[in-house]
């Protein structure tokens, strides 16, 4: 990356005061290059989960099972991101914080490469806690790069770090997807924990470059405090313990037992916590607003996601079973599907970003709302778009691989109206009292979508129909609509935030 720093005159003893990164502060190229392997790790295991799940040399389930525990897994994923905000704010502060989630994550990779049923559960439990702790602490470290939420360079700034996202997605199904589907699956989730331990290893010597404001614990617990979290958290873990305990001894235990309680929490939890902030006396008027302007881009995300993430799951094991997956009649692994949509962010990211600050020197760049809907619109087109594979599957036949690769293209044009621009908007819309909280409070749309596909799952929807499909689409197409007529009243609540 030395090669792409370049001399800049930038205000001395801010980040990045000699050398920039793309023209940008020096320490979101050390983000950069954590988040790519972190999401290489992430994104490489993801591949093979479904696939792993339904294959007779895995775990050998039903779609519907493969699918709940995909969408469950991913839902805990996103969920944990909150209190992972809320450790950092608290207690370590966020760069400790990754460097600690970075830990965890590489011993869970570590344990799914373990070859039992068991250890398996474990170490997506221990990759979902990691994660959780990680994501959203991350984010909030390439928004404390920048000179305030007015920073003209804020948005370009997180569409770089999004493009580092997706250069370790990219990677991740080609390598460890081929090795897990045609070596062993076991072995692909060892390349994973690899991946970690090289982003973890970035992360260390580079984090000299990041604000110092990153280091900063914002309201720290106090000691009573910590305390009393202590002492709620053990007596929480007991209940659970106990209730588990009583549930498998009494030969009663099913995986649902286990899965349905995440899913309802995955809805229920988000609808709290924003209930929760906007019932915080201790916000102004201003702050009051902003939240309520907010409440939109959430359900909007949240039904963008609850069809987006079914790319990796209803998508991929559609493909294994009814799709040619072949290029000019040569056979590739399915797990390659998941590299198509980062290869088209990276070529499009860049596109995009150039396209939002020409429009918006011209006076003309599209309001985030109407981002939002427009993602939300393209985000349903796609699933219109999979009805034609599905029909054709019906027939009998095998859906070329094309079809597939136009959904995800549709899919990632969506993307980017929608996921970029959400993280700049919610660091720009935060209140000070909830910082890294609320990049988990952005998270936790993404918790209740996936959430949503887990509990139809669970209640053995065949997500692979086309009523189904037809009707997730026509509801993200409405919701898109809906988003767009009333743009101007949710641009006028988020005031002076652009």
């Amino acid at each position: 990356m030395a090669s792409s720093l370049t001399k800049d005159s930038v205000t001395p003893g801010t980040p990045g005061s000699e050398r920039t990164f793309f023209g940008h502060p020096r320490g979101l190229a050390t983000l950069f290059m954590t988040e790519m392997w972190e999401r290489f790790s992430y994104y490489g295991m993801k591949a093979l989960l479904p696939l792993y799940l339904v294959a007779p040399g895995g775990l050998h389930m039903s779609a519907a099972s493969a699918t709940a525990i995909y969408s469950v897994y991913l839902s805990l994923v996103y969920l944990l991101a909150l209190p992972g905000g809320w450790f950092a704010d608290r207690v370590l502060g966020p760069r400790k914080t990754v460097a600690v989630a970075g830990i965890i994550i590489m011993l869970g990779h570590l344990t799914l490469a373990l070859p039992s049923a068991g250890t398996f559960y474990a170490g997506l439990g221990l990759v979902a806690i990691g994660s959780g702790l990680l994501k959203a602490n991350i984010s909030t470290m390439v928004g404390h790069l920048y000179d305030g939420p007015d920073d003209p360079r804020r948005d370009g700034g997180f569409t770089l770090f999004y493009i580092g996202i997706n250069l370790g997605a990219f990677a991740a199904p080609l390598i460890i997807g081929t090795v897990g589907e045609n070596v062993n699956w076991h072995l692909g989730f060892a390349l994973a924990a690899l991946g970690m331990a090289l982003g973890l290893a970035q992360y260390l010597l580079g984090s000299r470059h990041l604000s110092a404001r990153s280091s900063d614990i914002p309201t720290p617990l106090s000691a009573e405090e910590k305390a009393a979290t202590l002492r709620k958290s053990a007596m929480w873990a007991a209940v659970a313990v106990v209730f588990y305990c009583i549930v498998g001894f009494s030969g009663h235990y099913t995986l649902n037992w286990l899965l349905v309680p995440i899913t309802i929490a995955g809805l229920i939890i988000p609808i709290m916590v924003i209930a929760r902030i906007k019932r915080d006396k201790d916000l102004n008027r201003v702050d009051q607003k902003k939240m309520s302007a907010y409440i939109w881009f959430f359900v909007a995300a949240a039904v963008f996601w609850m069809i987006y993430d079914q790319g990796g799951s209803t998508l991929s094991i559609f493909a294994d079973s009814s799709a040619e997956n072949t290029i000019f009649g040569w056979e590739f692994p399915v797990s390659w599907y998941q590299s198509v949509n980062p290869v088209m962010i990276m070529a499009l990211a860049p596109v995009f970003a150039w396209a939002w600050l020409a429009l918006n020197k011209r006076g003309k760049e599209p309001s985030t709302a109407t981002k939002f809907a427009s993602g939300l619109i393209l985000i349903g087109a796609s699933f219109f778009l999979f009805l034609a594979p599905l029909t054709i599957a019906q027939d009998g036949h095998k859906a070329a691989a094309m079809w597939l690769v136009a959904i995800y293209f549709v899919q990632t044009v969506g993307e980017l109206t929608v996921s970029p621009v959400g993280l700049s908007v919610t660091t720009k819309m935060a209140p000070a009292k909830y910082a890294s909280q609320m990049m988990g409070v952005w998270f936790l749309a993404v918790t209740a979508g996936d959430a949503t596909t887990g509990l139809l799952s669970i209640a053995e929807v065949d997500l692979n129909k086309t009523g189904i499909v037809a009707l997730e689409a026509t509801l993200a197409v409405i919701a898109g609509v809906a988003v767009w007529m009333y743009r101007k009243k949710v641009k006028e609540l988020m005031g002076d935030v652009h």
